[in-house]
Order: structure tokens, then sequence, then C-alpha cells
């Protein structure tokens, strides 16, 4: 199994993260284990379900995936989950998961970001301050389990609070939420196969853990330095995957917030789809990148007037289904872990 040294010294100068701090993972390789053997033990006339070559990836070189993720793909109260078609009554819990809405508009996106990054207005944590970062997301699809024949997908939806001081340190709440699947054949074959208890057992107890120290590099808001951050030399599909990843990790604030935008405008690929709603039912604007070589869509939604990242999605393109999300339903500053 590679280890992060041995796979950074493989990549050598090709590896986009060699100059990153590396977050700390979601779940550790026992956790993932311990996840695919709770939810994946199939009924006795059916082939056994194995984990994806993605789940193999996460458990076992979870520290690499997150850190080389511009070359191996790997996504307040919160409002209701508008995404998905819930199931018939008396069915196992879980949703079918549709791709957020946008309209057929297919221009370029670059003016309509510059003219966003020239009307910012402050974000309601802009003019605060606090020791800790705090961010509430929630997640789906990573890891993915699928059945042994690739056609069926499922993953649990994350809910995670984190509050991460510039040292590293602070605290992460986990909790995990209902099984979503990207079509109804999905859901109709898992809900034969997941253990019955697993379906029973209702939403497990938050996993509250303590963030160790690590060199948390400040956020630059220069354009030369932004653009580094954010890969910009490796193309969109990278792009918009880090551009999660610092929304996800940092309160960005209002001049960081333009420069990333900017920067988003030079890149070529992306197009303009206009006022679309999240998941979480909040009006924003969004932009997609359609990577045909790998068969997939990156959809950045943005606040329509502060610009901050509210929700970053990847689907396959062919056939179209969701293959991952994150929600950022709150960014702020904290004096104390709550």
């Amino acid at each position: 199994m590679f280890g992060e040294e041995r796979t950074r010294t493989l990549l050598g100068p090709a590896d986009p993260a060699r100059h990153s701090t590396i977050a700390p993972p979601r779940l550790s390789a026992h956790d993932l284990i311990v996840r695919a053997e709770a939810v994946a033990e199939p009924a006795a006339h059916h082939r056994r379900a194995r984990p994806t070559r993605r789940l193999v990836l996460t458990a076992g070189a979870l520290t690499v995936a997150v850190g080389a993720a511009a070359i191996v793909q790997t996504f307040g109260p919160s409002s209701p989950d508008t995404s998905g078609i819930a199931g018939p009554p008396g069915a196992d819990p879980g949703v079918v998961l549709v791709p957020v809405a946008y309209g057929s508009v297919t221009r370029d996106a670059g003016s309509e970001l510059r003219a966003l990054a020239s009307r910012l207005v402050d974000a309601e944590y802009d003019n605060r301050t606090g020791r800790y970062m705090y961010h509430h997301t929630k997640t789906w699809g990573d890891p993915v389990m699928t059945s042994a024949d690739g056609r069926h997908h499922v993953a649990f939806a994350d809910e995670t609070k984190v509050w991460q001081a510039a040292d590293g340190t602070g605290k992460q709440v986990r909790t995990q939420l209902e099984p979503q699947y990207p079509d109804q054949e999905s859901r109709e074959y898992w809900q034969r196969n997941l253990k019955s208890k697993a379906s029973a057992s209702g939403t497990p107890a938050p996993d509250d853990m303590p963030l160790p120290p690590e060199d948390l590099a400040p956020l630059p808001s220069g354009r030369a330095q932004v653009n580094d951050l954010l890969k910009v030399r490796y193309g969109a599909g990278a792009v918009s995957k880090e551009v999660n990843t610092v929304y996800g990790r940092y309160v960005v604030p209002r001049q960081t917030r333009a420069e990333i935008l900017r920067g988003l405008a030079d890149v070529p690929g992306f197009l303009w789809r206009g006022q679309v709603t999240d998941r979480a039912g909040r009006k924003g604007v969004a932009i997609t990148f359609d990577d045909r070589e790998h068969n997939q869509q990156s959809l950045l939604i943005f606040h329509p007037n502060t610009g901050e990242l509210l929700a970053h999605e990847l689907l396959t393109l062919s056939p179209v289904r969701i293959s991952s999300y994150q929600v950022i339903l709150d960014t702020a500053w904290a004096d104390q872990p709550n």
C-alpha cells in the first residue's frame, strides 16, 4: 500500500500538492472499513458487494488522495434538503438525488464572474473576529459504495461542524445522516441488500473528535498567490476542487473572494448558468465546467451578493447523475467551539 511520502516521491514535480498542507482526513481508514462492513452485507442469493476503487483509495491512502485532488477525483441551522426524492411510505430511509437545475444558457462565465467580483458586499462574518474558523457543511459521495457489477451506488450523507484555530487545533463534530442514491435502481438494489439493523438503528450519535496541531498557512489575498493556491495552471477541473477546499476550510475575506472570482474568470472552460437554487434552498448563481475526457461536470454555486461559495457538485455526464456534493451551510468566526 502506498504511503504519502512514497506517492509524493513517485509524482515528483507533477505533484500539485507538494507545497500544500494536507488537511486531516474526514474519516480514518479504520472508520471507512467499519462503515463499509456495516452497510454492505448482501442477502445470501446475491453476489457480495464490494467497495469501489474510490472507497479503497480513500481507506488505504486518504491523506494522499486529499493532497492530490487536482489530478485524482476524490464534496446557522441547515435548511431542508430539497435535492432528493423520498421513497414510498414504509420504505427504508434514503432519497434519490436529483441534479441541481440550471438554465440552458451556455455563454462564457468570464464577464459575469468579473462583474460579480466588482460588486461584492460584506458577508456576515467580514466585520467580526474570533479564535476559530467555523464551518458547517453537508457532504455526500465520499466514499461511495458500489455493487460488484459496478451498477448500483450508495453513500451516507455526513453533516460536519468544524472549529479550527490558526494552529490547526480545534474540534470536529460529524453526524452520519441517511443513505442517498444517484438513481432509483441503486436505491432499490441497496434497500434489498443493506443490513436491516442499519436501517432500523436510526441516526448514529455524532462523532466528536479534537483536531491535532498543524501548520495552517494563512490565506493569500494577491492575484498571483490566489491563482497558485487554486492550482489554476492545472485547468478548470482542478480549480473547481480547490475552490471548494478553500471555502470549506477558511473564512474567506471579501478581497480574497473577489480575487477568486477574477481568477475563475480567467480559466478557460467555465460556463455561466445564471440563477439557481442550491440543495439547502438558497438562491445563488452557478458556473459549470464539462470535463469530457473524464466524463464529469463540476458545478460551483456562489452567493449572488457576497460571492461566498454555497455548494460544489460533481456529476457524471453519461449517464447524468450525482457523483458527489458539498453544501456549505454556514461559515463564521467563533471564540469557542460549541
